[in-house]
């Protein structure tokens, strides 16, 4: 596959704007953007009250910058401002790449969402599954929230041919179609082995080659080694937890530690390794900056030459699966790959929207009525029951461009 020689190009620059605070903060706004004070004190109060860094970022569908917003430090309890180059992992904001990179092979004809997986992966097929279809696994329907047996060592993990092989193997914990269930890492190794099936190519491969570098994007899934210097350790605010939804059910809480296997919650924090920063973990393993993943959603439903086509976009983007969480008992609403707004607000006042969230606070989308994409990126995780930052930023421009 080609890359795409149509890029936008480039934008007038923002213009900056001061931001009151005890941490450095820097502003910029599109001349005469509404409610530009507000959102900046709402950041900056944010940015105060962490202990790491972020990053907020708007942008016109078409890939216009509108807000570009960094806070923060780049390592906790140190100098190093949070600045336009930082970048930081995405952890499951990287899902919303990889349905790109599978909209991209459906928009060439390449991948059929209603084909039966085995088509395209014919070991697939075992374990009763022959009958399962592409969507399944991108709607989070499959049954195959966790692996087995469970991977050994932080080798193993990162291995993804492996852990596909054996997901081949397995038998789903429900007919698929029947349930939905978000499958925190599982949804990496099943994609990630479905695209090298269909394209030839590894998911972090067409990232790189089909969109960060013909559009300018500063987006990675395999980090090079030379980036290293630029990323923002991740680290927990004091209390983290995951699955707030799901209260006392010890056999569910259990699948829950399978499926994350301490990846969030363990001691020796992955995330921050180059082992992890190297790895095309398409679930939660890409790196980026909110610029960079607004503007890809600004792309996304852009008029004028789309990263895909408006038929395919919609197609991700209407209704696969919804309903309470079998495992977590979290609302929850998917398209093909992409989370889609929900009842909880999600993503904000807004609907409709799409895009996906990360683990610890990221959100990553569209509100594709109003022309409008956004990121947020932070090295703090907080709670989700707990966290307010995005929730904040996201009310204040929909009021501002209401």
């Amino acid at each position: 596959m080609s890359p795409r020689s149509d890029a936008p190009a480039a934008e007038a620059p923002l213009v900056p704007r001061e931001a009151s605070a005890r941490v450095p903060v820097t502003a910029a706004f599109a001349d005469g953007f509404p409610a530009a004070e507000r959102l900046a004190e709402v950041f900056a109060s944010h940015a105060e009250a962490g202990a790491g860094g972020m990053s907020f970022a708007v942008h016109r569908a078409g890939g216009e910058p509108l807000v570009r917003l960094h806070g923060g430090v780049t390592e906790r309890g140190g100098e190093q401002p949070w600045g336009a180059d930082t970048l930081a992992v995405l952890f499951s904001g990287t899902k919303g790449l990889t349905a790109t990179v599978a909209a991209l092979l459906t928009d060439r004809g390449l991948l059929d969402p209603e084909a039966p997986v085995a088509r395209y992966w014919p070991e697939f097929a075992a374990g009763g599954k022959e009958d399962v279809r592409v969507h399944h696994l991108l709607s989070h329907t499959v049954g195959l929230p966790y692996v087995d047996p469970d991977p050994s060592s932080a080798e193993e993990r990162v291995d993804n041919r492996l852990m596909a092989a054996r997901l081949a193997a397995q038998a789903p914990l429900w007919e698929p179609g029947t349930r939905v269930a978000y499958h925190a890492l599982t949804y990496g190794y099943l994609m990630s082995e479905l695209i090298l099936r269909v394209s030839g190519t590894t998911v972090g491969t067409l990232l790189r080659t089909e969109l960060a570098e013909p559009l300018g994007l500063d987006l990675h899934l395999g980090l090079p080694e030379a980036e290293e210097a630029r990323v923002a350790p991740i680290f927990r605010a004091e209390g983290y937890r995951i699955s707030t939804f799901l209260k006392d059910d010890p056999e569910r809480r259990a699948i829950v530690d399978r499926m994350y296997g301490s990846s969030l919650t363990g001691g020796d924090m992955p995330f921050n390794t180059r082992t992890y920063h190297a790895a095309e973990m398409s679930a939660g393993g890409a790196l980026g900056t909110a610029e960079s993943m607004s503007r890809l959603y600004s792309l996304l439903i852009a008029g004028d030459h789309p990263v895909v086509s408006a038929e395919t976009l919609a197609l991700f983007t209407r209704t696969w699966s919804e309903g309470k969480d079998a495992i977590n008992d979290r609302p929850v609403r998917f398209g093909l790959g992409y989370e889609l707004d929900d009842p909880i607000g999600t993503y904000g006042p807004v609907r409709p929207a799409f895009g996906h969230t990360g683990a610890g606070g990221g959100l990553h989308g569209a509100w594709p009525e109003r022309g409008l994409a956004f990121s947020f990126l932070t090295s703090e995780m907080q709670s989700e029951d707990v966290d307010r930052r995005v929730k904040d930023l996201l009310a204040v421009l929909a009021e501002a461009d209401g």
